[in-house]
């Protein structure tokens, strides 16, 4: 017997609304995107309030578009503005704005989702061939602005909270890092900033990173350098699943890549087989609902948009793909894990609002 679920909204003028209201916030993730880019944010929060002609000589760039942007982020309500007497309009950022649009080490800067956006949107010729025939979309062809959107999207959050306020507080995790000469072995770094916390936050540790995507391998190990660790942190442009891959680890972990992995399968396999004898293996991915039902919360929705935008074009661009999607449930990580040879998964109490940790048990 089937059962009948409705998600719809209440009513066609309601979801007109819904799709209106959505199609300002992506025009505005796009003007976000201009601000990046161009400088306009950066010299709002570095030098200060500006008119429009000013604006445009701080930073090259067109007067008249300077003016639009300008008018059309104090609409949106992202810039203030006050008025002189000659009715000349000067532009401001408000107090705290700068963590959201500007400040890189911010946890709630969120400006990158622009960069996101406007990569998703250049590919969808290609995501819409790939709908039609089942192929995808490798990432190396999302560029530079989806890699370093990645890339600065989870560097706050894996730079100031990752290790303190996740990692160590799994006792054995902890304790595996502070060994003296422990030894990491972590799957898919992307910018490397989850292995430079690593690092940084336990002076005796080692981390061996692999990644397959060469610019990702360049942009690591730059930051790696930056960071000044590139004695303690190794990053090897090597595909996780290769059975070639061999060492003894006291901790293994992926953070945010299960699901893009076309064979996580044979990753996962890697990564058991490179823990030492009890060693904790952990892999932190999105947190979804353990099924799919009614109709999901902001987070949910976002995972699915990048899924079609993003992440299952990925994983389905590489032949035989196990064609994840951002949605990874729970109970699609445990079979992956038990076809890998773990005997299960356990989800860890470590709340996040956009990720969920599980410790791989052997």
């Amino acid at each position: 017997m089937s059962t009948e679920t409705t998600n719809a909204l209440a009513s066609p003028e309601e979801l007109v609304g819904r799709l209106v209201e959505s199609a300002a916030g992506a025009m505005e993730i796009v003007s976000i995107y201009a601000g990046e880019k161009l400088g306009w944010y950066s010299s709002l929060v570095n030098d200060g309030p500006a008119t429009p002609v000013e604006l445009a000589a701080r930073t090259a760039t067109n007067e008249r578009y300077a003016r639009e942007w300008l008018e059309q982020q104090a609409t949106a309500g992202f810039l203030t503005f006050t008025q002189d007497a000659s009715g000349v309009n000067r532009f401001a950022m408000p107090p705290g704005y700068e963590a959201v649009l500007h400040d890189r080490q911010s946890e709630l800067f969120v400006a990158p989702l622009g960069r996101f956006l406007v990569s998703a949107v250049a590919n969808a010729g290609s995501a819409l061939a790939a709908y039609r025939s089942g192929g995808g979309v490798p990432w190396e062809a999302f560029g530079e602005d989806m890699r370093t959107a990645q890339s600065d999207f989870n560097r706050p959050f894996f730079t100031n909270s990752l290790v303190p306020g996740y990692l160590s507080q799994i006792a054995e995790v902890h304790d595996a890092l502070s060994a003296p000469g422990a030894r990491v072995a972590e799957i898919g770094p992307g910018g490397g900033w989850a292995a430079i916390a690593v690092a940084t936050a336990y002076p005796e540790a080692r981390v061996d990173a692999f990644d397959l995507d060469h610019a990702s391998v360049a942009l690591a190990r730059h930051n790696v350098a930056e960071a000044g660790l590139g004695d303690r942190v190794t990053v090897h442009h090597r595909d996780a699943g290769d059975p070639a891959i061999a060492g003894e680890f006291d901790l293994v972990c992926a953070f945010e890549c299960i699901h893009d992995l076309s064979d996580p399968v044979s990753v996962l396999g890697t990564m058991r087989r490179l823990a030492k004898p009890g060693a904790p293996v952990v892999v932190m991915d999105e947190r979804v609902a353990e099924e799919f039902g009614a109709v999901g919360d902001l987070f949910e929705r976002l995972f699915y948009g990048f899924s079609l935008g993003v992440c299952l074009l990925d994983g389905m661009s590489a032949p035989k793909s196990a064609a994840t999607g951002t949605v990874m449930r729970p109970s699609t990580l445990r079979g992956y894990a038990r076809d890998a040879g773990f005997a299960d998964i356990e989800i860890l109490p470590l709340e996040h609002d956009m990720f969920c940790f599980y410790r791989l048990v052997h």
